[in-house]
């Protein structure tokens, strides 16, 4: 049974604390049990609203932690108008149950366990969170990572839903892996040649950094060292709308103040959560093995240029180079070669009986929007707004306004 905790009313906002217990393997059942965490938001009047999930990006992503009296996040205001909000922490992230470390397992019994923490696992558990609350339907809202997570839901279980809502989120249906790194090495081109373009002068900062990481001259503020190649993934920043500003103020510093060591660290991209970098080209694989694509894709102008900035990319030396993800390494490269069962149904996908609406950044260099648009045709009932007046965070960055607009496209088809 779930354990609720008493509930803390704020300026705006009720919120209660939820712990589920679903099992680590849903396959099996009477086998090891987890605890997913999630808080639940209401406006004072709202308790008896339907639900809306929120699916953090990812992977790996806790959800956001509220401040009602601040307005944050800014989307969630806007929600609270017309449902009350769920704020799942994903399995192995947050308050819920944290994945084995390389400590605990090791090799293929390891990967065998982070298998377990894919996006088909998250729907069992947000199905099982349902079925424990008593709700018949209820709606997603699905960000980035989230809408993969809101899609597999739409595969196996539409009777499930209201409403699906994805933001920058809406991804391939059995696409090859190749083709969609391939698509991401496009977008990170012409994403760097605009940045260069803006800060011109950025290009001799970067080559000057990168000569002193070679030097061992780089360093984080307890002392371990950054490699070139690892300082380059700081261009996974370029896809957000504030990206480019932030890269530049950074890069303005002196690479050996205290203040360039303190900012560095949470600037380059490998995420709070292992399962960001082990999930990451994994999350793409259906039906096959992913075996590194973003390494074997590398057009060859990134690897003759050293200041063309690499962006949500995962590669097998990503743990060499990264103390906190060594211990990591070895299971990485099981989870590379491992081939994927299929996380979408085309076929039923093609039938399901759900108003959607999706948000597609036209120039984001994460979820490729050919690919979105192309899965937005399979379902019958989406609204698609392709836009290249906001980037991947525009949630964040302008949530309220890009939430009304698609709960709006939604109630337009029903």
């Amino acid at each position: 049974m779930s354990d609720t905790s008493p509930t803390v009313r704020l300026p705006g906002a009720v919120l209660t604390e939820h712990r589920f217990p679903v099992p680590l393997d849903h396959d099996r059942r009477d086998g090891e049990q987890l605890t997913v965490f999630a808080r639940e938001v209401a406006a004072p009047d709202g308790g008896d609203r339907p639900y809306l999930v929120f699916l953090q990006g990812g992977p790996g992503g806790e959800s956001p932690r509220p401040v009602p009296a601040t307005g944050q996040p800014g989307w969630l205001q806007r929600a609270l108008r017309d449902y009350r909000v769920l704020l799942l922490d994903q399995r192995g992230t947050g308050l819920s149950t944290p994945v084995r470390s390389p400590g605990e397992l090791a090799g293929p019994e390891l990967a065998d366990h982070l298998a377990l923490f894919r996006a088909d696992s998250i729907v069992a558990d947000c199905e099982s969170i349902r079925e424990q609350l008593g709700v018949d339907r209820w709606s997603l809202l699905g960000q980035s990572f989230g809408g993969f997570c809101a899609l597999r839901y739409l595969s196996v279980a539409p009777h499930a839903l209201r409403e699906a809502f994805f933001t920058g989120g809406l991804p391939p249906v059995g696409a090859a892996v190749d083709d969609i790194y391939r698509g991401t090495w496009r977008r990170m081109t012409e994403r760097n040649e605009r940045y260069h373009a803006r800060y011109p002068g950025d290009r001799d900062r970067l080559r000057r950094l990168l000569e002193r990481a070679d030097a061992g001259e780089v360093t984080l503020p307890h002392g371990e060292p950054v490699t070139a190649r690892r300082l380059r993934g700081l261009g996974n920043a370029l896809g957000m709308s504030d990206g480019a500003e932030q890269l530049h103020y950074l890069l303005e510093r002196d690479p050996g103040s205290p203040a360039f060591r303190h900012d560095l660290g949470p600037a380059l991209f490998t995420g709070r959560s292992p399962l960001y970098v082990l999930h990451n080209e994994p999350g793409y694989a259906e039906q096959q093995a992913p075996r590194w694509a973003a390494e074997r894709t590398m057009p060859d102008a990134f690897r003759d240029d050293p200041t063309l900035l690499f962006g949500e990319h995962v590669f097998p030396w990503t743990f060499e180079d990264d103390a906190e993800l060594a211990p990591w390494g070895e299971v990485a490269d099981l989870l590379a070669r491992r081939e994927w069962p299929a996380l979408y149904d085309a076929e039923v996908l093609r039938t399901v009986d759900v108003p959607c609406a999706a948000a597609v950044y036209a120039e984001d260099p994460y979820v490729l929007r050919e690919l979105s648009e192309q899965t937005a045709a399979l379902l019958p009932r989406m609204s698609t707004w392709v836009t290249a007046d906001h980037d991947h965070n525009a949630l964040r960055a302008d949530g309220a306004a890009v939430l009304g607009r698609l709960f709006a496209m939604a109630r337009d088809r029903t």
